[in-house]
């Protein structure tokens, strides 16, 4: 399996003490969004999929989105969301909520309560299913084997075989992509999948989750505090440091058989 070439660029490079050499680097662009023609926001990612990305953010940021689509001036990194009853400061106040949630937990909180309910699933999982999942994640990270510089989500069944999975440069986008390519396959919410991330959780991963109803998460690396609080406020469970077989359960414990 190789990376799609729109997703690693080759650079010159000085390695010590080897010399002079090539280097594979991952792309990184921005991704304009527009809503009615007009930019509502701009995202750094890693091109590819860039219509599940627009939807995946669109559902996260509480809008309801129903299609995605090149804009019709054919402008370069460049989506045109449709949304039904947009509303731009309703939108404004959402970021501000979430670039402000480790000033103001309880706001952020209150904020992801009023856009996603509580996960509901009764799903259980083998805990040797979700310990494996992390290096099922990797083997089908073709973008980061080239360049150790992409983060990725993936969606899993309860078996642990793959649905979906999504590389990119910024991590929320990765999951972004996923929950859009969701969206377009009719599957949310995701009361009986599982999102598997490479790296660590924060808040901002956790609330992604929250919106598309999905009740597990498991990470490779730790948790944020506010992360937890979340994943308990919104019924979620919560797996980190999931390695080599072993895992850490912060929430909703129940679901993972042992």
């Amino acid at each position: 399996m190789s990376a799609p070439p729109y997703t690693t660029a080759r650079v010159e490079v000085v390695r010590v003490p080897a010399g002079e050499a090539h280097d594979l680097v991952a792309v990184e662009e921005p991704l304009e969004l527009r809503i009615g023609g007009e930019a509502v926001a701009v995202t750094m990612r890693t091109p590819g999929h860039d219509k599940e990305l627009a939807l995946g953010f669109a559902l996260s940021e509480g809008l309801r989105p129903t299609a995605a689509r090149l804009p019709g001036d054919l402008a370069a990194n460049t989506v045109e969301l449709e949304a039904d009853g947009f509303d731009r400061e309703r939108m404004r106040r959402s970021f501000y909520t979430s670039s402000s949630c480790g000033v103001c937990g309880k706001g952020a909180l209150d904020a992801v309560a009023v856009e996603a309910p509580a996960v509901t699933s009764d799903l259980r999982v083998a805990a040797a299913v979700i310990g494996a999942l992390p290096q099922r994640l990797r083997a089908a990270q073709p973008a980061f084997a080239a360049t150790g510089g992409l983060h990725a989500t993936g969606l899993f069944t309860p078996t642990g075989d793959l649905l979906c999975l999504r590389e990119d440069v910024g991590r929320h986008n990765a999951m972004d992509k996923v929950i859009g390519w969701a969206f377009l396959e009719g599957r949310l919410p995701l009361a009986g999948s599982m999102l598997v991330v490479s790296g660590r959780l924060s808040f901002e991963l956790v609330q992604k989750a929250a919106v598309a109803g999905c009740p597990i998460v498991a990470a490779v690396g730790a948790p944020s505090s506010l992360a937890v609080e979340l994943a308990r406020d919104r019924a979620i469970t919560l797996c980190g440091f999931v390695r080599g077989g072993r895992l850490n359960v912060y929430s909703e414990q129940w679901r993972i058989d042992r």
